[in-house]
């Protein structure tokens, strides 16, 4: 591994992923925690016959992948299941991104990682860049992309780590409180310090 390795997260609506884009567009490697979980979960994967021998067949779709909204509600609603599903996939997940970012000969890369804070374990990057929004903001921003009330978009937040526990464990943050073209300016300024900072 020759650069360096930063994990990237935020909470629900934060803007994570379009930081993301941005930092692909200047030509970052960006390793994502989900897409890697969705690798390891599809048929015939080691995680999968796990989740089925733990969960049981239920959790499987009538193509035989896994059913993601089943299991996605049913961890929301039981935190022992939400364990033991964590308990499967992270070891998994934390292991593929790190073999991905020692085998990046880029002078640094990214690991998108949404429940960084939640997961642990990666004491091994060399900085955490947090995408920061309000509370306010989260809101009406989940509200409007999923179309539900705003009950259910604080409960979703709840259901994550806190904004105060994301800020904690930032090396740096990106305000993403205004516009797209804000964000972008942010990203393109951290990218210019993390190229020469290596």
């Amino acid at each position: 591994m020759s650069g360096r390795t930063y994990a990237i997260t935020g909470g629900i609506a934060s803007g994570k992923s379009a930081a993301c884009a941005r930092f692909e567009a200047r030509g970052v490697r960006v390793f994502d925690a989900d897409v890697i979980a969705r690798e390891l979960v599809a048929p015939g994967q080691p995680a999968l016959d796990e989740i089925v021998a733990t969960f049981g067949a239920d959790v499987l779709d009538g193509e035989g992948r896994l059913d993601r909204r089943r299991m996605r509600e049913r961890v929301f609603h039981d935190v022992v299941d939400k364990r033991r599903l964590e308990a499967i996939l992270h070891p998994r997940v934390r292991t593929a991104l790190r073999a991905a970012a020692e085998a990046s000969t880029d002078p640094y890369c990214l690991l998108a990682i949404p429940l960084l804070v939640e997961s642990g374990q990666y004491g091994w990057v060399d900085g955490v860049i947090v995408v920061d929004v309000s509370e306010a903001t989260q809101v009406e921003r989940v509200m409007r992309r999923d179309r539900i009330d705003e009950g259910l978009a604080r409960q979703m937040l709840a259901a994550q780590s806190s904004r105060q526990a994301r800020l904690a464990i930032a090396t740096f943050v990106l305000d993403n409180n205004g516009t797209l073209a804000d964000l972008h300016e942010q990203v393109d300024a951290l990218h210019a310090r993390l190229s020469v900072s290596v």
